[in-house]
């Protein structure tokens, strides 16, 4: 399936092909903006849980693998990311679906995650705690839990996000 998203707040366009399959999730995604055009491919098992990233921005790249216990980025093992589960690019919606997806929250349930989240100007991974809970069967809250961040995202029946208020929506691209 295609998806676009508009940046709202970055005024940045995405593209992303999201491909699932009995043997996993394949993602490969263009986003273009001010800062220039980063490209991904992102790699999920088939419960939607993250195994790789390949991210490019002009001529830098990073490399992020998670074999299910250690993470490793650009070839080095990150023992400071061993809590994390997921990885949450920072200028894509699509790092939601992860642990939407994964978690399989019901109604009203809750659940604190921690990310490896890609500052991808920087080219970065750093931690970052959040929390999601579900509030009804296509909106999620997602709060961030090292700050007073919170927006109600708005899902499909794939969990893939429509809208992220302030952040980013679904265009007819």
């Amino acid at each position: 399936m295609v998806l676009s998203w508009d940046g709202l707040e970055s005024d940045s366009t995405e593209t992303c092909c999201v491909s699932e399959s009995e043997y996993g999730i394949q993602v490969e995604s263009a986003v273009h903006a001010a800062f220039g055009e980063c490209r991904y491919a992102l790699v999920a098992d088939d419960h939607w849980q993250f195994r790789s990233l390949s991210l490019v921005l002009g001529s830098r790249s990073v490399r992020i693998q998670f074999d299910g216990m250690v993470w490793t980025v650009d070839g080095r093992e990150r023992h400071d990311l061993e809590a994390a589960r997921e990885v949450d690019i920072a200028v894509s919606p699509l790092s939601n679906t992860l642990p939407i997806r994964r978690l399989a929250l019901d109604i009203g349930e809750s659940a604190d995650i921690t990310s490896a989240y890609v500052a991808v100007h920087e080219l970065t991974v750093v931690t970052d705690p959040q929390r999601y809970t579900r509030l009804a069967k296509h909106e999620y809250l997602y709060e961030s839990r090292n700050s007073d961040f919170r927006r109600v995202l708005t899902v499909d029946e794939h969990g893939l996000v429509v809208t992220y208020p302030g952040l980013f929506a679904r265009s007819g691209r």
